[in-house]
């Protein structure tokens, strides 16, 4: 049975792949922010984590570029992922301005449920779609992140 066909807007019908995205990208947030208030998580914060259990001890420079979230975002989820006792922030050694941040027992802890949450949004989101669409989308994904983020920088040049 083929895939219902959403209402675009008339003033939309000039950029109907950016719609899409636009809607995937709200249903997937939607889904995946409820699937992390049942871990007591915000959206976001399984990023952090992530790239922290891939490698602790990270500045909060490091963990912004990781992640690509403005300064004020990151700095109230390590703030409130500090608040739950998931990681610690402290100064860095070379430089008390720095931000050194680390897991705790508890935040170490969130490996298992942060994989087990990733692998069942990727199982609802690939429900309806075969293997080779799965990896057909990824790789058009990416392509379409690049031309943003290369449009990004190509506009920073030229100002």
């Amino acid at each position: 049975m083929p895939a219902p066909v959403p209402h675009i807007p008339t003033t939309a019908s000039g950029g109907p792949m950016s719609y899409a995205i636009f809607q995937l990208a709200r249903a997937h947030r939607a889904y995946a922010a409820a699937l992390l208030r049942e871990m007591d998580l915000h959206p976001g914060q399984e990023l952090l984590l992530m790239h922290l259990l891939d490698r602790d001890g990270q500045t909060q420079s490091e963990l912004l570029q990781s992640v690509g979230l403005d300064h004020s975002t990151v700095s109230k989820s390590l703030r409130r992922m500090q608040e739950a006792g998931l990681l610690v922030r402290e100064p860095a050694e070379h430089d008390r301005r720095v931000m050194v941040v680390h897991l705790t027992d508890k935040g170490r802890a969130m490996r298992e449920p942060i994989g087990a949450l990733w692998q069942s949004l990727e199982a609802t989101s690939a429900r309806n779609i075969s293997e080779q669409q799965a990896e057909a989308f990824v790789r058009t994904a990416h392509a379409i992140t690049e031309a943003m983020n290369g449009r990004a920088l190509s506009q920073e040049e030229s100002e």
